[in-house]
């Protein structure tokens, strides 16, 4: 069995399998274990999931510090090693969120021309329809800022999930002896894990068939592979947690990449485009990230 730094690949992976299983067992705790009643609105059952996510996390946190051979016991290594760091916040924020920004081209001018469109017809109608549609604006900040479920979309399960499954994992994985790629590679089969719990929701929550059940389940875990390996790079990359945190969040807002539009051919051609420059970059970056690793 290869070691490195008193980490083995079985006592890696292991972990990982046991952090991915917990992550998910422990959202399920207060009803199958705890046996506490259902909380009485979605407000309140979200509140408890952000909790049992919150713990997770923390507990993930502390078995991956206890296996890990961290000798150092000031903050800024500590916190290091999970890619939190003080240090070149603006390139972890900018150059990912631009990179990612390239496949979602396409939506993106999507977007803009319904905007466009959007402030011509209120233009039309002189000043109260832009007043109407900057307050309309205003109250759409003020309701997404309010809602528990943006709250879980935007916050809660981009920061958890990328605590557990890419600060906690990658750095085991690595100490483990894996290259990089492997990592990479490795990394989003564990997040897919914790999301087949999805298949029993589908079919038994939602009465799905059981086709479209494996469908709908089969796309999302092509997605969060897809996805999982994207955010493995970028943590790799950058060294920064921020990293795929930023693209995690931007995902969750803009949803599947827009590959086409009726009324518009341009939004294909952006769509293409953007993946093109992308791929070139991508290519680019794991030639580099490759010749720095090894």
């Amino acid at each position: 069995m290869e070691e490195e730094d008193g980490v083995t690949k079985l006592a890696a992976v292991t972990a990982c399998a046991a952090m991915a299983l917990l992550y998910v067992a422990i959202l399920y705790a207060p009803n199958l274990i705890l046996r506490l009643p259902p909380p009485p609105s979605v407000k309140a059952f979200m509140i408890r999931r952000f909790v049992c996510a919150a713990i997770s996390s923390i507990l993930s946190l502390l078995v991956s510090a206890l296996i890990l051979p961290i000798r150092s016991s000031e903050a800024s290594i500590l916190f290091g090693v999970y890619g939190i760091r003080a240090d070149h916040i603006w390139q972890a924020v900018v150059f990912p969120l631009s990179l990612t920004s390239l496949m979602y081209a396409g939506s993106l001018v999507l977007k803009t021309l319904l905007l466009v469109d959007s402030r011509r017809e209120n233009a039309n109608r002189g000043g109260e329809g832009i007043s109407l549609q900057n307050q309309n604006f205003l109250a759409s900040i003020v309701s997404v800022a309010s809602n528990v479920l943006a709250w879980r979309s935007y916050v809660v399960a981009p920061l958890t999930e990328e605590l557990v499954f890419r600060a906690c994992m990658i750095p085991l994985l690595l100490c483990g002896g894996f290259k990089p790629y492997t990592v990479i590679r490795l990394c989003p089969i564990f997040f897919s894990l914790a999301h087949l719990n999805h298949l029993m929701e589908f079919y038994s929550k939602k009465n799905y068939s059981l086709i479209k059940t494996s469908l709908a389940v089969g796309l999302q875990l092509g997605y969060t592979v897809i996805f999982g390996s994207y955010a493995s790079f970028l943590l790799i990359r950058t060294g920064h947690l921020l990293a795929p945190l930023v693209a995690h969040t931007f995902c969750n807002f803009m949803g599947l990449p827009v590959l086409f539009s009726r009324r518009n051919g341009i939004v294909s051609v952006a769509f293409l485009a953007g993946m093109v420059i992308d791929s070139y970059f991508a290519m680019r970056r794991r030639s580099k990230t490759e010749n720095d690793c090894y």
